[in-house]
């Protein structure tokens, strides 16, 4: 790959994440200070990220694959993706904000395919090249957040009661106008699929991968996988709500730390993972989960505020551990027949069915929890998912064999 590529990819891999993390990790917040969303109301609008994951396979199978190079698909929806940000922005109601934030993660899902397309079909070695083009997704999405705490303060308590959080959707807004309009300049990527070739939905959708649920261990790890997202979704629907309601001052840019340790745990999984295999390394990942809501659940903004830290550096193994090791895992046991499928599945399984369903928990959850003057029994919110973890990991630990140690090849 020439040095020209690498920093246009680079450019463009920073930009998709920065957007995201722009105004995703603040959503929650936003929705109860600017929107007085209800816990379920919130639940709704985390979900449209599942409903666009479920939605992304079709775009990319049978537009994306067919029909357009990647590259000006990719211009096209950042910069629909950018109007719909504006229209977030003035949004003053729950009511009109979320058919906007529905048709945005409709489109801006596929996105997150549509990148590593354009990645890849400039690589000669995917596997030991992708990892230093992908970090700098991560580097956008930190950016973002510090940017956020450190140097505009919408998220501090004056600023997010005067409702400055919406500025992120600004932020965001004008990130994807120019992702949009710098896609046009990006390496070409044609349409991979033959010309006349008939589309199955079942390749779309990872089905034809389902065969493999007959081998009791990856049908163990499938559950697993959707269970695991329940606890997952209250991280991303609460923590950030949680961090600002306790006192912590600068959420957003401390939040960052789970993104840096990402990054630190992502290099030590292929030693852990060589060291002592698939069933280990994923039941640390889950242990993680529950740990870190147990921290969440008591620690608090003064004397235990180091326990809020530790807990939100947890992210890397939480989601290293057992999401990154999935997909290592998968790999191996699907071959080379229904590599794509499987991973098309666990992706649909996941983001699409888990995160449904763990966003609605986590919203019910959060209202039942809800008191009467208008502040939350977080000890009970972190709680449940906890709990919810710990019973996870307890099924996986006893019921899933790890037969063989899978070898592994770890990418950013």
């Amino acid at each position: 790959m020439n040095l020209n590529n690498r920093i246009k990819l680079s450019f463009m891999m920073f930009l998709e994440f920065f957007i995201w993390g722009a105004w995703f990790v603040t959503l929650g917040t936003f929705l109860g200070n600017n929107l007085n969303a209800t816990g379920g109301q919130s639940a709704s609008v985390f979900s449209t990220q599942s409903w666009g994951a479920i939605i992304a396979p079709f775009i990319i199978g049978l537009i994306a694959d067919r029909y357009f190079n990647a590259e000006k698909i990719l211009g096209v929806l950042h910069l629909i993706g950018a109007v719909l940000m504006y229209q977030m922005y003035n949004a003053t109601d729950i009511s009109i904000f979320y058919p906007y934030v529905l048709a945005y993660m409709i489109l801006f899902m596929p996105t997150l395919a549509l990148v590593n397309s354009v990645s890849f079909n400039q690589m000669k070695d995917p596997e030991k090249e992708f990892s230093t083009i992908r970090v700098f997704g991560t580097i956008g999405w930190i950016i973002a957040g510090l940017l956020i705490s450190f140097y505009f303060h919408w998220d501090t308590a004056e600023g997010a009661k005067a409702g400055l959080l919406k500025n992120t959707f600004l932020m965001a807004g004008i990130a994807s106008l120019v992702m949009g309009l710098f896609s046009f300049a990006l390496p070409k990527t044609p349409p991979k699929a033959v010309a006349g070739e008939k589309v199955k939905i079942s390749d779309i959708l990872g089905l034809d991968a389902l065969k493999l649920l007959k081998d009791k261990n990856f049908a163990i790890f499938f559950i697993s996988s959707i269970l695991i997202c329940i606890p997952l979704a209250f991280y991303y629907q609460n923590a950030h709500p949680f961090l600002s309601n306790v006192g912590v001052e600068d959420p957003t840019g401390k939040m960052t730390i789970g993104q840096i340790s990402e990054v630190l745990f992502l290099l030590l999984l292929p030693v852990f993972f060589t060291k002592f295999g698939f069933k280990k390394t994923i039941l640390v990942g889950m242990l993680a989960w529950c740990l870190r809501y147990a921290l969440f659940a008591f620690g608090n903004a003064g004397d235990l505020g180091f326990m809020l830290i530790i807990g939100i550096a947890l992210h890397g193994i939480c989601y290293d551990f057992f999401f990154v090791s999935g997909q290592i895992y998968t790999n191996s046991i699907a071959g080379d027949k229904y590599k794509s499928s499987a991973q098309g599945l666990i992706t649909l399984a996941t983001y699409g069915v888990g995160m449904l369903i763990g966003f609605e928990v986590a919203g019910y959850i959060t209202d039942t929890y809800k008191l009467a003057d208008g502040s939350f029994d977080w000890k009970m919110v972190w709680i449940i998912p906890s709990g919810i973890a710990l019973v996870v990991f307890l099924l996986f630990a006893i019921f899933f064999r790890d037969k063989e140690k899978v070898e592994t090849q770890v990418n950013l």
